[in-house]
């Protein structure tokens, strides 16, 4: 942090609480133009907005170097070879049945010549229990 500014806000912000940040006279920041004279102690109100968990966060990417790593193996090539495959773990959260996992699976490989029943069983057993993470929605500030 600069000695140009300061933050102030709440402890731990809530989902909806505002932050705001002060800055010094006569210093401008980009993209809201020069701050004026008549009002020393000008404020810039931000939104802060907690999406997701940390830990639920670190779970999915453990889970997506994972599949990368089996794809790897699975089409014996490194990342950058590897034939377009798109697996979507919020599409397959949103499914309710193991079986219908298991075939939307199926064919996101169907180009894979290496049997895949392992890695559709990992897989599905892995994502048990997880949480589907909605997209972040882009609001004004």
């Amino acid at each position: 942090m600069s000695a140009a500014s300061t933050e102030t806000s709440a402890p731990l912000p809530s989902a909806g609480s505002r932050v705001f940040f002060q800055g010094a006279p006569a210093v401008g920041c980009v993209g809201t133009g020069p701050i004026t004279g008549d009002d020393p102690v000008q404020r810039r109100q931000g939104k802060v907005t907690v999406k997701y968990d940390r830990k639920e966060l670190r779970k999915r990417l453990v889970l997506e170097e994972w599949i990368i790593e089996q794809l790897s193996e699975l089409y014996d090539c490194e990342e950058e070879e590897m034939p377009e495959v798109e697996i979507d773990i919020d599409e397959l959260l949103d499914v309710t049945s193991d079986d219908e996992r298991a075939t939307k699976l199926q064919v996101s490989l169907i180009d894979c010549y290496k049997p895949t029943g392992d890695f559709v069983r990992d897989l599905l057993a892995r994502i048990r229990g997880m949480r589907k993470l909605s997209a972040p929605t882009k609001k004004g500030l």
